[in-house]
Order: C-alpha cells, then sequence, then structure tokens
C-alpha cells in the first residue's frame, strides 16, 4: 500500500510491518500528517501505525509502549527512521511526562489503539489467550500483579465485579463461586486451568463464543488497568495536542468507546451560559474539541474480509481548539473504575 513521501514505502520504517493495524488509512486520514510536524503514537505494538505517519510526510513521532518486548522489536525502526523517530518505555497514560523528557512542546496530532495486540496473545508464554496453554499471567509490562494472582487471591465478590463490568459476564457469581472453590484445593496457575473450569460450568452451543472469552477480557483489562490508564490518556492527550491538533482513538469493545465517546461529548460541548451571570455563577468551560463525526468509523467489507480482528473496531477523532485544557475528569474516572471503587471516589 501507498503511504505517501516515496514509491519505496520501507525507507522510513525499517522493513514491512509484521502486523497490520486496523483503520490505517482511516486513522491516516484523521491525523492528516504534514511535513514538519510530531505526533505522538501511544500505543506502538509492531509500529504499524507509527511506520504509516512517517511514511506520509516528512514527520517524527514520538511512539511508547507499555510492553518491553515492543520496545525491543521496535529498535530497527528506530534505527531506520534516522532520527525521526524516539521510542519510549512507558505507559500512554504517562504521555505529558514522555513529552517534557523528549524536549517535545506539543502534538500536532495523537493516536491511540486500545486494547490488547495480536503479538500479545500470539505469544502463549503471555497469558493472554486460552487457546494455548501457558502461564495465567497477561501482563501487557510483564511486571506487578498478574491474572493468576488476582484470581487466587481476590475475594469472590470481587471477582464477580471484575468478570461483570469489565467483561459483561451474565455469569459472574457463577464463575467467581467456582473459582473460589477450586483454588482452595489447587491454585490456579495456566491459562487452560480457567479456562477448562468454565467451560465446564458454562453451557455453549456450537456457534457460541468460547465461554472464557469474557472472562480473560476482563482479568487483562483488570490487571492492566486498561480502562483507568485511557481515562488519564485522555486528559493528557488534551493538554498535549496544539490548537488545531488531531486526536484518533480506535477502540475495540463497549468499555473503551463508552468512555472514548463520553471524553469528546463532553470537551466538544461548550456549556450554555445564562444572558447574565450572578455574582455567584461561574460561565461554563468552552469546548476544548471539535468532533470530526457524531457516529464513529468502523472497518470496511474489504479490511473485514482481510482482517476479522477489525470486526468490532471503534475510530472516534476530534480536533483541539485553543480553549484551554479542563485538566481531571471525575466522571471519566468513574467510569472506568468498579462500583466498589466509584463509592470511594465520592
Amino acid at each position: 500500500m501507498m503511504l505517501g513521501g516515496s514509491e519505496d514505502n520501507t525507507l522510513a520504517a525499517g522493513g514491512p510491518a509484521p502486523h497490520l493495524p486496523v483503520l490505517l488509512s482511516e486513522v491516516l486520514a484523521a491525523l492528516a500528517p504534514a511535513d514538519g510536524q510530531i505526533y505522538l503514537d501511544g500505543t506502538f505494538g509492531a509500529g504499524g501505525y507509527t511506520r504509516a505517519i512517517l511514511n506520509a510526510a516528512d514527520t517524527r513521532v514520538l511512539a511508547l509502549d507499555r510492553d518491553p518486548s515492543a520496545i525491543a522489536g521496535g529498535a530497527s525502526l528506530v534505527d531506520a527512521a534516522g532520527g525521526r523517530l524516539m521510542l519510549r518505555h512507558a505507559r500512554f497514560a504517562d504521555l505529558e511526562r514522555q513529552m517534557i523528557a523528549c524536549g517535545v512542546e506539543a502534538f500536532d496530532g495523537i493516536t491511540l489503539d486500545i486494547g490488547v495486540s495480536s503479538m500479545q496473545i500470539d505469544e502463549a508464554v503471555r497469558g493472554f489467550s486460552f487457546r494455548q496453554d501457558g502461564p495465567l499471567d497477561m501482563r501487557m509490562e510483564s511486571a506487578g500483579r498478574s491474572a493468576a494472582d488476582l484470581v487466587n487471591e481476590a475475594s469472590a465478590e470481587v471477582l464477580a465485579d471484575i468478570l461483570y463490568y469489565y467483561g459483561e459476564e451474565r455469569e459472574s457469581r457463577r464463575i467467581a463461586r467456582a473459582i473460589v472453590h477450586d483454588r482452595a484445593q489447587t491454585p490456579f496457575t495456566t491459562t487452560r486451568q480457567l479456562a477448562e473450569l468454565i467451560g465446564r460450568i458454562i453451557p455453549t452451543k456450537p456457534m457460541d463464543i468460547h465461554p472464557a472469552t469474557r472472562t480473560f477480557q476482563a482479568l487483562r483489562i483488570a490487571v492492566n488497568d486498561e480502562l483507568g490508564e485511557l481515562a488519564k490518556a485522555l486528559v493528557a492527550a488534551e493538554k498535549a495536542l496544539k490548537p488545531g491538533g488531531r486526536l484518533a482513538i480506535v477502540s475495540f469493545h463497549s468499555l473503551e468507546d463508552r468512555i472514548v465517546k463520553q471524553f469528546l461529548a463532553d470537551r466538544s460541548t461548550k456549556g450554555r451560559a445564562p444572558s447574565r451571570l450572578l455574582p455567584h455563577e461561574v460561565a461554563p468551560p468552552a469546548a476544548t474539541f471539535e468532533n470530526v463525526s457524531r457516529h464513529p468509523v468502523t472497518a470496511g467489507e474489504e479490511e473485514l474480509a482481510r482482517n476479522p480482528r477489525s470486526r468490532s473496531a471503534k475510530l472516534r477523532s476530534a480536533v483541539r481548539t485553543d480553549a484551554p485544557a479542563r485538566g481531571q475528569d471525575a466522571k471519566l474516572e468513574a467510569l472506568a473504575a468498579l462500583p466498589a471503587q466509584r463509592d470511594r471516589r465520592r
């Protein structure tokens, strides 16, 4: 695919990407890369978005990833980019500090591809998938509390909340009780153990998704605090974008998309002020973003046929106004939290 800049679109990026990111052309259209501009790719992965941005124009990119294996895998891309790419091991919620550390004043565009990458799923040792047996891990950073720690230590009530709110699992309480019962005899250490337990107690039909799908999603989100990181990253992006800068977020399930949608809806709306403010009243804040579209962009038939993972992908994009950033958002943080956490934040 021709991405611009040269007939040889591998010059800026060290060869073809091993994994094609979803909605690539749509993300590029939303960002509209131009010569002399600088962009943030907050979810580097295999470098697909970064590679495309570098090839589209004479741009620079600061790319982040919390997975150390992604950083190691991007070394050749950094070398081939000839000083146009800075690659840092960091969470995208930490983008403001990374921006300052790299001497960047503000970005012309920011993109995030939320969720787990196909590379992580394909590596059994990472423990993200039940389709291959591996350690029950799921840590994107390969550090901190693992899924096994959570499954073996959390109460039935906490496990049920995680499965229900992060996985939208209707049988959450039943699964949580079964986990607590079984771990008393044998702690959970592998993905197969957990998947087999769920398969035994949740009936399915031949065409249904695997009964462990929602549980694995929920545990992964909880282990990596994915929704909390997303909420923080959106607020940081608001501060880090120049006026006229573009934000492009690709999400893969309803929980992520709800947070992005809520953020953009709130930040693109200027509160209606009365014709005259009373002494105790404060004028509503100005809109910090202009939504590109009211509805998300989804994959076309050609991409769906080529990449089934794109079926659930939604792209939402917006353009930064010149209004001051609003900063921390308690409503957004509440959307990312479990009910018990929401109560503590009130």
